[in-house]
């Protein structure tokens, strides 16, 4: 893949482009699938974040239908940022994790358990996703397949 800020490739027309890289790499990048997950995917509130990751597990389902595991990555990668945006912001004041001291470093905050309730719980909304999807056989099956590709 490209080191450049976005990606000039179409990865459903490139597949073998696509490289899964680590945690949530590549969730603004990888095009199509962004233009296609990012409208969907929510931490604004409860209701809109169980509605968000009901339709990026959606369409986490379709990519498979189409065996299309850029896009099953891709839709994992929009679950994963749900659960760890969401509990970001749910142990620290605004999501920041960092603070600039007095003496201009920067330290991390003390989380607090738990800061905001609600974030707490969509956290909980979008880790459930998650866990099905990483669960998933077709999923594991194609992961370890793409992973093992010469």
């Amino acid at each position: 893949m490209s080191d450049d800020p976005e990606y000039d490739v179409d990865f459903r027309e490139s597949p073998e482009e696509y490289e899964i890289g680590r945690g949530e790499q590549g969730v603004f990048k990888i095009q199509p699938y962004k233009d296609e997950l990012l409208p969907l995917w929510s931490i604004e509130n409860l209701e809109g974040a169980e509605e968000a990751a009901a339709d990026v597990y959606r369409k986490f389902e379709e990519y498979k239908r189409a065996d299309e595991f850029p896009g099953m990555d891709l839709a994992r990668k929009y679950l994963q940022m749900g659960w760890t945006r969401s509990l970001r912001y749910a142990k620290y004041p605004g999501g920041q994790k960092y603070e600039v001291d007095e003496d201009g470093n920067r330290v991390e905050r003390e989380p607090q358990q738990w800061y905001d309730e609600e974030k707490f719980e969509i956290a909980q909304v979008y880790r459930e996703y998650l866990d099905r999807v990483k669960e998933d056989e077709t999923y594991q099956r194609r992961k370890r397949e793409w992973q093992n590709r010469e």
